[in-house]
C-alpha cells in the first residue's frame, strides 16, 4: 500500500507540474518576483527609516542631559558662591548620575548609528539588484513575446496552429462539397442525355431523339419540295396534275410565298376556288 500511495502522489505531482507548466507564463512570474523584491525593498527602507528615528530620539534625549548636567553645574557653582557645599554636592551627585546615563544614550547612539549605515548601504545594495533585476526582466518579457509572435506566424504559415487548423478543415469541406456536387450535377446531366432519367415536364429530349426529329422534317421538307416541283411541271405542261392533298404548314414557320401564290392559281378548265 505505501508504494501504491508513492506512485499515486509521484504521478499527481506529475500531472500538476505538466498543468501548471501550461498555465504558467514566464512574464507574469518575472512580474511578481520584480513585485516581491520591491516590497522587500520597501521593508528595508521602513527599517532604515525607523533605526533613524531612534537615534533621532537618543539624539534630543542626550542633548537634553547635556543641557540639564550644564545647569547642574551652574547650580552648584552658585552654591559655592553662598557656602553651600552641600546643595553643591547634591548638584554634583546628580549630574554625575546624568552623565551616567548620557554615557548609556551615547553608546546606544552609536549602536543605532551603526546599524543605520548597514541598512542605508544593504537598501542601496538592494535598489541595485532591483534596478538590473527589472532591466533584466523587461528584456526577458520582450524576448519571450517577440519568440511568441514568431512562433504564432509560423505556425500560421506552416497550417498547424489551431485557428489556421480550423480554417483548413473548414475549406477542405467546402471544397469536398463543391466537388461532390459537381459530380452530381454531370451524373445528372448523363444520365438525362442518355434517356435513362425522363424529364418530368416533358420538354427535355436526349440527343437521339433530337436527331431523329431533324431527319424526319428534313425527309418531309424534300417531299413536299418535290410534290411542288412535279404540281409546277405539270402547270406548264399544260396537262391536269393530280390532286395532292392540302398540306398544312409545320406550326411556327411561316409559308413560302411563292409556294402559296402557286397552290392558289387556279389550273385550266377547273373553276376558281377548286381544290388541286
Amino acid at each position: 500500500m505505501a508504494g501504491l500511495f508513492e506512485r499515486l502522489k509521484l504521478v499527481l505531482n506529475a500531472k500538476a507540474d505538466k498543468a501548471m507548466d501550461k498555465l504558467e507564463d514566464p512574464r507574469e512570474t518575472l512580474d511578481y518576483s520584480y513585485q516581491r523584491q520591491l516590497e522587500l525593498l520597501q521593508k528595508v527602507r521602513r527599517g532604515v527609516a525607523d533605526v533613524a528615528t531612534s537615534r533621532k530620539r537618543v539624539e534630543l534625549q542626550a542633548n537634553q542631559m547635556d543641557a540639564e548636567m550644564k545647569k547642574l553645574t551652574l547650580s552648584a557653582q552658585r552654591a559655592l558662591e553662598v557656602n553651600r557645599e552641600d546643595l553643591a554636592r547634591e548638584a554634583l551627585t546628580r549630574k554625575s548620575g546624568l552623565q551616567s546615563q548620557l554615557d548609556d544614550l551615547m553608546t546606544q547612539h552609536a549602536t543605532l548609528q551603526g546599524e543605520e549605515e548597514k541598512l542605508v548601504r544593504a537598501s542601496t545594495r538592494l535598489q541595485a539588484k532591483v534596478d538590473a533585476f527589472r532591466t533584466r526582466k523587461e528584456t526577458i518579457k520582450a524576448t519571450y513575446s517577440a519568440a511568441e509572435a514568431q512562433t504564432r506566424i509560423n505556425e500560421a504559415f506552416t497550417g498547424i496552429s489551431e485557428e489556421m487548423g480550423d480554417v483548413g478543415l473548414a475549406i477542405q469541406r467546402a471544397e469536398d462539397k463543391t466537388a461532390q456536387m459537381q459530380a452530381r450535377a454531370g451524373a445528372i446531366d448523363e444520365l438525362l442525355a442518355s434517356g435513362a432519367l425522363e424529364d418530368p415536364s416533358g420538354s427535355f429530349k436526349d440527343d437521339i431523339t433530337r436527331e431523329l426529329d431533324t431527319l424526319a422534317s428534313s425527309s418531309q421538307v424534300e417531299n413536299e419540295l418535290a410534290s411542288l416541283k412535279a404540281s409546277m411541271g405539270a402547270i406548264t405542261s399544260g396537262a391536269a396534275p393530280q390532286a395532292t392533298p392540302q398540306l398544312s404548314a409545320a406550326p411556327g414557320e411561316p409559308v413560302d410565298a411563292d409556294v402559296t401564290e402557286v397552290t392558289d392559281a387556279p389550273a385550266e378548265g377547273r373553276p376558281a376556288g377548286q381544290g388541286e
